[in-house]
């Protein structure tokens, strides 16, 4: 599994990604501020993903993580419907998770348990350590969400 700094020529697939599930998270691909924000994640090195295809012939991704390095969070997270449940979350998130600073607390919102769509996400940011933190309102789709946190290392 290769997870690699997303590139700008990778763009087109993550509007694909961001098509999937934006039934879950509120409008994306159409918002230009989405458009930005993901191309500066991707221009500053925060943006990893996964290709379908490591010999470029298959632009399409199995997954992708956006992390903030300046509010210490995870800002977005995403598995290909076709490619859930083989651990490239798991693999995105801990890939992710090393990039942040484990000397204070890393923040992911989610959806909060009331949303069974969300149900796996929760539960593998639950497995990686982090807790309920507080509410997070509703996203953008009117989906209850919640803050979770991953403590600081001693």
């Amino acid at each position: 599994m290769n997870i690699v700094y997303a590139e700008l020529t990778d763009f087109d697939a993550w509007m694909a990604l961001a098509r999937e599930v934006e039934y879950l998270f509120g409008p994306m691909v159409d918002e230009v501020p989405f458009q930005d924000a993901l191309r500066q994640a991707i221009s500053q090195k925060t943006a990893f993903c996964i290709r379908a295809d490591s010999d470029g012939k298959d632009h399409a991704l199995k997954g992708g993580i956006v992390i903030s390095k300046e509010s210490n969070e995870i800002a977005w997270l995403v598995v290909s419907d076709r490619h859930r449940g083989k651990g490239y979350g798991r693999a995105l998130l801990k890939f992710a998770v090393d990039k942040l600073n484990h000397q204070e607390s890393i923040f992911v919102q989610t959806f909060d348990e009331s949303n069974l769509e969300g149900k796996a996400a929760r539960k593998l940011y639950s497995d990686f350590g982090f807790t309920d933190y507080k509410d997070g309102g509703l996203n953008p789709a009117g989906i209850p969400t919640v803050i979770m946190r991953l403590a600081k290392s001693s």
